[in-house]
């Protein structure tokens, strides 16, 4: 009978090369760099639940800025769109979105990619039911899908993803935002998609 270890350390030869050059190039396009660190929180500080709340300045009222600075305005119909009790807005018409507390923006607006007419990402409110980390492979489609998020029924999350190409039904952020999302939204958060 064969070493198990021999037998194991080698099974990825038998993977498909498409899986394997996929899994290849997302582990060395994930490694982290400062370009791909969420932008520092100098505007927000912990609130008593633990999730960051904005603190009072210009940055919350008027057009709402990302904390980077990348300056992307949220209209007042999208603002209308998200109820103050949620932690996470998706905006699939604008194709934003943000995480805020109490009504007050906390983080982004940022820009996303929903799911496409034959997947499209559901609309309503969710709860957070589940977290993975930064190496989770769907089980779905055999794809890497860093820092899910987990909140609608079908496996829908927000996770890291292209933001030119339609997901299955799930929200593509960047890889900063994903990571944010991941760190910054608990089990039970309600999720806002409109």
């Amino acid at each position: 009978m064969p070493h198990l270890a021999r037998t194991t350390r080698f099974a990825w030869l038998a993977a498909p090369p498409a899986v394997v050059l996929a899994t290849t190039a997302w582990l060395v396009l994930s490694l982290p760099t400062r370009a791909t660190m969420p932008p520092p929180a100098q505007a927000t500080t912990p609130g008593p639940s633990g999730m960051p709340v904005a603190r009072p300045g210009p940055h919350t009222s008027g057009p709402s800025r990302e904390p980077s600075g990348k300056g992307i305005a949220l209209g007042a119909r999208a603002r209308a769109g998200c109820a103050p009790a949620a932690s996470a807005c998706a905006d699939l018409t604008d194709r934003l979105t943000w995480l805020q507390s109490g009504g007050r923006i906390i983080y982004g607006p940022v820009p996303m990619e929903p799911g496409g007419p034959g997947d499209p990402t559901p609309r309503g409110i969710f709860r957070v039911a589940w977290k993975a980390g930064a190496h989770y492979i769907s089980t779905s489609y055999g794809v890497p899908i860093p820092y899910a998020v987990f909140f609608a029924p079908g496996g829908i999350a927000f996770h890291q993803g292209s933001l030119t190409t339609s997901s299955h039904g799930c929200i593509h952020l960047t890889m900063a935002a994903a990571r944010f999302y991941n760190e910054h939204l608990p089990a039970g958060a309600e999720v806002a998609v409109f």
